[in-house]
């Protein structure tokens, strides 16, 4: 008999330590996420989909050996409202988020913490989280990252930032580190990616801050630069001569437009290099498998295409113009997207419906095997199945929306199908944008007034949709409308 706790001591331990090994099993059964998400990165600026002027092997990678979405979009094309939408499936007037936050216009402005994002779910379904990079979602302390699920961050909270020596929040403080942004991030990534527990797997958010042109530096005419950047990514672009998709639009600044050309290509492959860098540690670390790796970016941009460059928030690259131009052209609003998951996703996978960034938060958590929360109210559908080759009956239309108020100030509102896409400014009357997309993909001939029964008829059903969607939303749009005071 007095052996019998001496069997039942060693039985208990026998089966915590299968209860350990399960745990870490089932971990490893989970995948991994990284989500790579870029700033001010269109779809254009990858070489796999068509750029021969961008240099971009490793996202090309990433496109090959996944699935790439060809017809991804953002609701909104600029920062807040868009990262906004990406984490909580709404739209920002839902979330009282429809520019970008100023921390110097409207410090106390955020995302309310009381919105469940995906990577809240995902850590009360046992995900270590992270987010290294921008979050731009709020300055104060009741808007911190860490509020919102996530075990810890490095990166920062405001839109504005530089390419080099940038302030980072290490730990809650803010000090300046040495070195190329991107580098930073990746090295902050690298580091937590090495010392995780295998006990539970991790969902890493990774938002560069590039290819965002320098809120800091200018050039002598008081332009924006995307410099200084490093030797090895600057080097290949110092000297090119690059082609301009906008290089026949009326009175183009062809000087202006290809200094910034240049520099934005090079700040692209600043990222593509640091993705590099993660992936090669995925695989030496064996975790490539079973991890999901995701890329995208906020919104898409423009560079001389149109005559303007930057992106919903445009701004005339014309010479003796350079005013801005809101817009909703798809340049500004298509994004670049692949996601890479060997274990579930077969290499060379092309989904061509259309899907925009409310749809990451249902499609992460259905690839986690986590479910939205109950009472969660999401506007996004799931596209996993999608991604793994299944049929699924897909809506292909989809609304969205610009209320700008900083510099310009505009109002808009988008029907778009694949055929037509309908822009109404409901602060600037006459302002309006008709296109037919599948006979002028670029954009270019505005047909709002013509007089052809097609098109009328392709703009009453389309206004239709839209005022649908917005009495839907609550957005009481049957007049132009007065925007609060900044």
């Amino acid at each position: 008999m007095s052996s019998l706790p001496h069997r039942i001591i060693r039985s208990l331990v026998a089966l915590a330590a299968l209860t350990v090994l399960a745990i870490v099993a089932a971990a490893q059964q989970r995948p991994n996420i990284v989500f790579l998400y870029t700033d001010d990165q269109a779809a254009w600026t990858i070489g796999e989909l068509g750029n021969r002027q961008s240099y971009t092997p490793n996202l090309d990678r990433l496109f090959r050996e996944g699935a790439r979405l060809t017809n991804a979009f953002t609701t909104t094309p600029v920062c807040s409202p868009s990262r906004a939408a990406l984490m909580t499936s709404r739209y920002g007037t839902e979330l009282g988020i429809t520019d970008y936050l100023s921390h110097g216009v409207e410090p106390d402005l955020g995302l309310d913490p009381l919105n469940v994002i995906w990577p809240k779910v995902l850590s009360q379904a046992g995900y270590a989280t992270a987010l290294f990079g921008k979050w731009h979602l709020g300055q104060l302390d009741r808007y911190h990252p860490t509020r919102f699920g996530y075990d810890q961050f490095t990166g920062f909270r405001v839109g504005a930032g530089i390419s080099k020596d940038p302030p980072v929040e290490i730990d809650g403080r803010v000090r300046t580190v040495e070195g190329y942004t991107p580098d930073i991030l990746i090295n902050a990534t690298i580091d937590y990616i090495r010392g995780r527990s295998p006990e539970r797997p991790f969902l890493v958010n990774v938002h560069f801050w590039a290819p965002h042109a320098n809120t800091a530096n200018a050039t002598p005419s008081g332009d924006r630069t995307w410099l200084p950047l490093s030797d090895q990514d600057w080097a290949r672009f110092r000297d090119l001569d690059p082609a301009l998709p906008g290089a026949d639009y009326p009175k183009l600044d062809i000087p202006r437009a290809k200094r910034m050309m240049r520099e934005y290509l090079a700040s692209v492959a600043s990222v593509d290099r640091n993705v590099g860098r993660l992936l090669k540690v995925l695989d030496e670390l064996d975790l490539a498998e079973n991890t999901i790796v995701i890329f995208s970016s906020d919104h898409g941009y423009n560079l001389s295409h149109h005559g303007i460059w930057h992106k919903g928030n445009g701004r005339w690259l014309l010479t003796g113009n350079q005013g801005h131009r809101p817009n909703m052209f798809d340049h500004s609003l298509r994004v670049p997207a692949a996601v890479r998951w060997p274990a579930a996703i077969e290499a060379g996978t092309v989904v061509s419906e259309t899907v925009t960034n409310l749809d990451w938060y249902p499609t992460v958590l259905a690839m986690a095997g986590a479910a939205v929360p109950p009472g969660q109210k999401i506007r996004g559908r799931s596209f996993l199945p999608l991604l793994q080759g299944k049929s699924l009956d897909w809506e292909n239309e989809f609304y969205a929306e610009y209320k700008q108020y900083h510099a310009a100030v505009a109002d808009q509102r988008m029907w778009r199908t694949p055929e037509w896409k309908l822009i109404v400014d409901f602060h600037n009357p006459g302002h309006d944008e008709l296109y037919h997309l599948a006979v002028d993909p670029e954009e270019k001939h505005n047909l709002i007034g013509t007089i052809s029964p097609e098109v009328q008829q392709a703009e009453a059903l389309l206004r239709q949709q839209l005022m649908a969607k917005l009495d839907e939303l609550g957005v009481p749009q049957r007049s132009p409308s007065k925007l609060p005071p900044r």
